[in-house]
């Protein structure tokens, strides 16, 4: 009686359904075995007692127990779910926080199934209760979700290796630029230099024409600014003051640089002492001022910027602000916002956080935490 009447409360949703559709629902009803649901369902169903007693499992269940239905009625939940604790007194117990009464469901609670053998496997789930003949009856379904942990352990360990591929190819680069940079200033930037010297010897000759010093005065003029331009392009691959200053000088520039080039105000609040960094977090962090700078100069159309840097509690806090026309949340997930997946990887690859969102009244702002363990210079 008691497991027909378990039949009888879980199918009653179902017939009644079923009937609505019929033109004759007491003709439908007569004949009409509710187990033949339970025991057809692709989910494993348990209907257990208050003491963690198996009632009733459907084919399902043996099937994804590895064992018989015989078996599992009559047996403890605990042969077939880890129990969470030393001791499970209710159903409710393998699912935190689930359960509920007659209407409530707790869906998809994560547990760990043993099969006849002792074979852990991921399952997920649901519990909800009923009250029947005076005696509380939980009904328990089970999926396996071996497969899916299996292509979520993939997926994590693709997005490990691409992260990885990502950080090597950023230590790469950075080299190739500070190789780079180094070339262009000490021999393109000596050898510019030395013509300019030249020049400003040809200068003193006596009795040249005046179209020649007009000449000279015109290629000295060329050579300055290729002077100019050789000292700006060597900066933005790798800035001398990273490496001679340190990270607090190389920002100074940076922000010098920025105001002068696109005309938009920018204060940098900072302290020397915190940006003592290794060349790792000093550059990584540099880097990421940089790409925001240029996106705001690219895209934003401010007027403002704001750059906040200070330490707190072993990790360094960043904020870059601005008061242009913000940035549509869209188009932070895009693929082609390069500098934005830059800024991503770069923080990311230093197991910090990172945090883009627009303002009210227009503007982005961008907070960035990195954790300093190990990177204090």
């Amino acid at each position: 009686m008691l497991v027909a009447g378990l039949l009888g409360g879980y199918c009653a949703g179902t017939m009644a359904a079923a009937m609505r559709r019929v033109r004759h629902p007491a003709r439908a009803a007569r004949g009409f075995d509710g187990r033949s649901i339970v025991h057809s369902a692709s989910d494993a169903i348990l209907s257990v007692a208050e003491d963690t007693s198996i009632l009733l499992a459907n084919p399902a269940a043996a099937q994804m127990f590895n064992t018989s239905v015989n078996a599992m009625q009559g047996s403890r939940l605990s042969r077939f779910i880890q129990a969470p604790g030393p001791v499970a007194q209710t159903p409710l117990d393998y699912f935190p926080a689930g359960g509920g009464r007659a209407g409530r469901r707790a869906t998809d609670y994560a547990v760990t199934g043993i099969r006849t053998g002792g074979q852990q496997f991921p399952v997920e789930g649901s519990i909800s209760s009923v009250d029947h003949q005076g005696r509380t009856i939980f009904t328990v379904i089970l999926r396996d979700v071996s497969e899916r942990h299996l292509v979520q352990q993939k997926l994590a360990r693709s997005h490990d290796q691409l992260r990885q591929l990502s950080s090597a190819l950023q230590s790469i680069r950075e080299e190739e630029r500070t190789h780079i940079a180094r070339e262009l200033h000490d021999d393109l930037g000596q050898l510019l230099a030395s013509l300019r010297m030249d020049l400003a010897l040809l200068v003193r000759v006596d009795h040249l024409p005046e179209a020649s010093l007009r000449l000279i005065d015109g290629m000295e003029s060329n050579l300055l600014t290729a002077i100019t331009s050789l000292r700006r392009i060597a900066t933005n691959l790798r800035p001398r003051a990273l490496d001679e200053g340190g990270l607090y000088f190389a920002l100074q520039g940076l922000r010098d640089e920025f105001v002068e080039r696109y005309g938009i105000a920018c204060t940098l609040l900072a302290d020397e002492a915190e940006l003592r960094l290794d060349d790792a977090a000093s550059t990584a962090v540099f880097r990421i001022v940089q790409e925001a700078l240029t996106n705001i100069a690219r895209h934003a159309n401010a007027g403002n910027v704001a750059l906040n840097l200070y330490r707190t509690n072993g990790e360094l806090l960043v904020t870059v602000q601005d008061d242009g026309r913000g940035i549509r949340a869209e188009d932070m997930e895009k693929a082609a916002s390069l500098g934005l997946v830059g800024m991503r990887e770069r923080v990311w690859a230093m197991h910090g956080e990172i945090t883009i969102a627009s303002d009210d009244p227009p503007g982005t702002r961008i907070d960035i935490v990195l954790p300093l363990a190990g990177h204090v210079g």
